[in-house]
């Protein structure tokens, strides 16, 4: 995992569908498992959802706090 992928967590916005213009960090968990059973987009974008879900599914979203400020 890129360190800097949780900065982008909270910097990035989702560019389409049902939650376009959400910060990922912010995107509920269950459009987050969403993508885990049917597959996260190639790129960039895919791997800041998987690892947004990861971290939600664990329970860990707190750890993003610091770097919204």
């Amino acid at each position: 995992m890129n360190p800097e992928n949780l900065k982008k967590l909270v910097t990035t916005t989702m560019p389409y569908g049902k939650y376009k213009g959400r910060i990922i960090a912010d995107l509920p968990g269950n459009y987050l498992n969403w993508f885990a059973r049917k597959g996260f987009p190639s790129g960039n974008l895919g791997e800041l959802l998987a690892l947004m879900q990861e971290l939600d599914h664990n329970g860990l979203k707190q750890l993003l706090d610091p770097l919204r400020k």
